[in-house]
This record gives C-alpha cells, structure tokens and sequence, in this order.
C-alpha cells in the first residue's frame, strides 16, 4: 500500500511487460504485465499476481480508483475461465472493444466493453483457443505461437513448429476463429474458439518455390522473386486482405518482411535494408509501415551488407542468420517508420525515436531495445510500442557493455513508449468486412493429414544466369538421408542482376542441425564486387563457423566474416554479444 495506495498492485521490477494494440476508441492499449508483491487472500489486493492483462489509458484520463490503468483478468473466477491457456503474449483487442486475443485465449466481457466499469472480474471468461490437427477431433489440439488477429476480427493467423529430418521448421495458418459454447470432442471440454476453414499458406509445386529447378531445363537453377515464402506470419494489412511474414531473402542474407495478397498473391517487399526486420505493423491508410529493425546497429552487416548477392546459399542459411540479430534475450531493435514503397536509395525510413541526447533513460538510449510489437493508433496518428533495458548477461560481466542502472520508477527495466505523430490528422478507421476463407495460393488443411516438406533442388551441379550478365555456378550436395541441403558451393563469374553491380568470387556453405533448435554453418566467403559499391564477403583462411541456437540466440563462432562496404569493414560480433 506504500507504494500503490489505491491497492491496485505493481508491476515488477525485471519482468513481465509487453505492450498490445489500441482499444477501438484509441484512447487505451492493452498489455500484459507481471504483478509481483500481492498480499496474500483473503486481502482484495492478492489477485493482482503474476501475468495479467491490463489496459492503459492513452489521454491522459483515470479509470474509477485514480489509476491511469485497469487489470481485465485480475480475479477472475475460475469457472469463467475453464480450460485457459497460460501465455498472455501480444494482446490484440477486438474491434467491439469487448474482447482481447492474448496468447492462445481470448478474453471476453460478454455485453460491456472491457474500459467500461461495468466490466468486472465476475463478467469476463477466458477462452482458449483451439487447432484441431486429428482426424478425429480427439486430444488438446495442436501447438500454435505467433497469433496475430485479421481486422476482420473473424480470421486469426498464426505460425505452428514442424520437426523434421532433425531440424526444427514452421508454417504459416489462416483460420476461422468459431466460438464453440459445448463442445464434444477433444480438450478442454469446456467453451472454446474453434479454429475452422483453415489454410496452410503453402504450396507445395516446385515451381511456387523461391528457387527451384525447372524440369524442362534440369541445369538450370531459377530464382522466382514474385514466389509467396511465409516463413512465419508477421500480421495483415489492415484492411485484412495481405498477410505479412518473413519470407526467403530477396538478397542473400537479408532477411526481409514481405506482404501477399490473399487473393491475387501479388507480393509486395516491404522492407530491404539488410539489417533485420522482424515485429511490423501497417498503418490504417496503408502508406506507412513501422518496423522493430537493427538498422543502425550494424548487427547484421557483416552478413549482409553486401547488396545483389543472389539467395542461393540461403537455402541454409536462414535459421542461423536471423538469429545473430539477438544477443539472448537484448534485441537490438529500434522503430522504423517506411513510406509504402520501402527502403531505396538514400531513402532508409526514419528511426521514430531518434530525438534526444542518448543517455540513459532517454528516447534513444541504445541500451533500451525495442521489442514486438509496434501498433498503429486506429487514426493514424501514434504507434504504441515497448522497450526492455538491456540487463545481464547481455551486460556486464564477461559481456563489453557495462550494465546501465534504470532510470524508471521503481528501477523496471521494461516500458510502454507512444509516438505521437503531430502533423497527421485523424482519420477514421476502416471499416473491415471479412476477407474469404479459401486462399487460392495456399493449401486447405486436413486435420491428421501428413505435414509437408518444403522442396528444395536436389544434388546436382547447375547454373544460374545473372538478369544482366555473367553467371553463377552452383553445385548442390543433400545430406545422407536426402532429407535436406547438406551444402552449397557457388562460383560467381561477371554475375549482375542490375546492371549496377558485378560479382566475382566463391562461397560455400555447409549446414548441420547438431539438435532440433541448434544450426552450425561452416562458411567460406571470398567475394568481391564492383560497380556502384565496391565491396567484398570474406572469411579467414580457415572459414568462419558458426553455432546458434535459434531459440537463445546465443552467437558462438571461431575463423572471422568481414564484409567490407566503399572501404567501411563490418566484423561479426564477439562470442556471446
């Protein structure tokens, strides 16, 4: 009470913050935080513990009780929330303004609006979220992360894990979301959404591919960049009719966010500057894209700096290469606002926080990263988005950045930050109707059905023609059990797809999976290009190797990988920075 007196609870210090999207009057935004410090029952303070969800006011205003936030999901009764989900991550509020998806559930206040106060802990249940993945509709259903609302608030997108050939992989869905008040079969036997009408967003023909071979010239490697790659979805347009998702690199390396129209499939390339860029969000107009990138922290030049590298060793290289973009759990993310016809030239987007004189606790402080995800206001005129404070073992220690102490009340080390775009003028929000169930691209998923392999080109030698001149020659080597590309060795000969720049030079790459989230890469590199940016791609003599698991994000490497751009060298970072 001495540090809350309306009783309310508190957030802690070092853990459990994560900010969601506006609330349909853009005068509030969700989040989940981590309450620590709650009373024991029967105190009516000892329900604000552990993950919740909450919403905070954006105008200024208080609810009922003086604080600028309300929990939705303190206290509430255990027979309204049945069969719930633990994870309460990326809360998403509907467009009624009287439900939330957070994680795999949704939060429901039946009649009132969550902001209203005849929302109490007594009128809000808790559904799970359910995908059937039995023929029979038996078990708990199938595992799904990443979920991300369609404005249409009737279709959700989400991402679900493989494991295959001792790799781990991953689809992208689109389903229905139908509320089922009694269901029969499988787990929880308790009022739940159904996932139904869903689409694999995949294809399984060899010449939907990224790259592929075209059985008509069995030499011949081709590059289709207008192929749909949903490597994991990101979210949708918001007028619900593109889904976004990382895809397979348009340049070697370069691991980009994409959007493709669920009908049409027409791709659009969102992002291209080749730091990473992952968390996105487009703003109602569709003119704007703000992006969580690296960009200006050089994390990710030395694999990527050189521009035009065709993505030919990228078919095994991703996993590992989107992975250096961490340093465990500190993200190197800022945010970036992108005009509608992305990244070119001089034109690399703004970073939205880059006032201020960078000490700590500033806007810009290098030390506070961006996390996922940003959201637009419904008028266009902010972006919510949150900040963790980089804290050991990523500082400190062993680690060259020394440990900033927080400059946030009570020393927390995560917080909710609003950019306020002053010249915009509100605009309504768009009217959504619900997109179609079926995707004529994608693939209609039968439940028990068996999950597919993405193909890739076999063993074989082949060449690749550049768009201007030169070629690429390729040979290709699957692994024992032809379940996967073992390695990629490719020689480049007056190679230009622009006519601006010409590649010379080798790499060859070669890929294992030491454990289903663990990639090694033993890489040699030694190019060079000239034109309009003279840059080379080396490794030492003795290759540069590489071990990251794709879920710490824990870089570990010996032999070195410099990327030298107009005479700027780009290294690879210390071990475990």
């Amino acid at each position: 009470m001495a540090v809350n007196p309306h009783g309310t609870g508190c957030i802690g210090q070092s853990v459990g913050l994560q900010s969601g999207g506006y609330l349909p009057d853009g005068h509030a935004v969700s989040a989940m935080v981590s309450f620590a410090g709650a009373p024991a029952a029967p105190d009516p303070a000892s329900v604000y513990a552990g993950p919740q969800i909450i919403i905070v006011r954006t105008d200024g205003t208080t609810f009922p009780g003086g604080d600028a936030w309300k929990c939705v999901t303190c206290g509430v009764p255990a027979a309204n929330q049945a069969g719930r989900n633990e994870a309460l991550d990326y809360p998403q509020p509907f467009n009624d303004g009287k439900r939330i998806l957070a994680g795999t559930n949704v939060i429901d206040c039946g009649s009132f609006k969550l902001a209203d106060t005849g929302c109490a802990p007594g009128r809000v249940h808790v559904y799970p979220v359910r995908f059937n993945n039995t023929a029979d509709g038996s078990g708990k259903g199938g595992s799904i992360r990443e979920l991300r609302l369609n404005p249409d608030n009737v279709h959700l997108g989400f991402n679900s894990f493989t494991f295959s050939g001792g790799a781990i992989g991953q689809f992208g869905y689109l389903g229905r979301l139908t509320f089922n008040p009694n269901p029969t079969t499988g787990t929880p036997l308790a009022a739940r959404y159904d996932l139904t009408s869903v689409t694999r967003l995949f294809d399984t023909a060899t010449d939907k591919q990224t790259v592929y071979v075209d059985p008509a010239h069995p030499g011949q490697l081709t590059i289709n960049r207008n192929a749909i790659s949903v490597g994991e979805l990101r979210g949708f347009s918001k007028d619900g009719k593109e889904v976004t998702y990382i895809g397979y690199p348009d340049e070697s390396s370069n691991i980009d966010v994409f959007a493709a129209d669920l009908t049409t499939g027409k791709v659009r390339r969102l992002t291209s500057n080749p730091e990473y860029t992952d968390p996105i969000d487009l703003s109602p107009d569709g003119d704007w894209t703000v992006a969580m990138d690296t960009r200006g922290s050089d994390r990710q030049e030395f694999l990527a700096g050189m521009r035009g590298i065709p993505p030919i060793t990228d078919l095994v290289t991703p996993g590992a290469v989107s992975s250096v973009r961490n340093n465990g759990t500190r993200r190197f993310f800022q945010p970036i606002l992108i005009d509608r016809y992305g990244d070119r030239g001089t034109y690399q987007g703004q970073q939205i926080n880059a006032a201020g004189d960078g000490s700590p606790g500033a806007i810009n402080d290098p030390n506070w990263n961006g996390e996922a995800d940003p959201r637009w206001s419904p008028d266009g005129t902010a972006v919510v988005y949150w900040q963790a404070l980089a804290t050991p073992p990523a500082c400190g220690g062993a680690n060259p950045l020394t440990c900033e102490t927080s400059t946030e009340p009570g020393g927390r080390t995560a917080r909710l930050m609003i950019a306020t775009f002053t010249s915009r003028k509100p605009a309504p929000a768009p009217t959504v109707a619900p997109i179609s169930d079926t995707v004529p691209w994608g693939t209609p998923y039968v439940p028990g059905s068996p999950i597919p392999t993405r193909p890739f080109p076999p063993t074989g030698s082949y060449t690749l023609a550049g768009a201007k001149t030169g070629t690429a020659a390729v040979t290709i080597t699957e692994n024992a059990a032809k379940t996967a590309i073992d390695t990629i060795a490719v020689r480049y000969t007056n190679y230009s797809d622009d006519g601006l720049r010409t590649l010379n030079g080798t790499e060859k790459v070669t890929a294992a999976a030491p454990s289903l989230t663990v990639s090694k890469l033993d890489w040699y590199s030694d190019l060079t290009q000239t034109g309009i940016t003279p840059s080379t791609k080396k490794t030492s003599p003795d290759g540069f190797h590489l071990t990251i698991d794709l879920l710490t994000n824990d870089f570990q490497a010996t032999g070195t990988m410099t990327t030298t751009i107009n005479g700027h060298a780009y290294h690879q970072p210390q071990n475990s920075t």
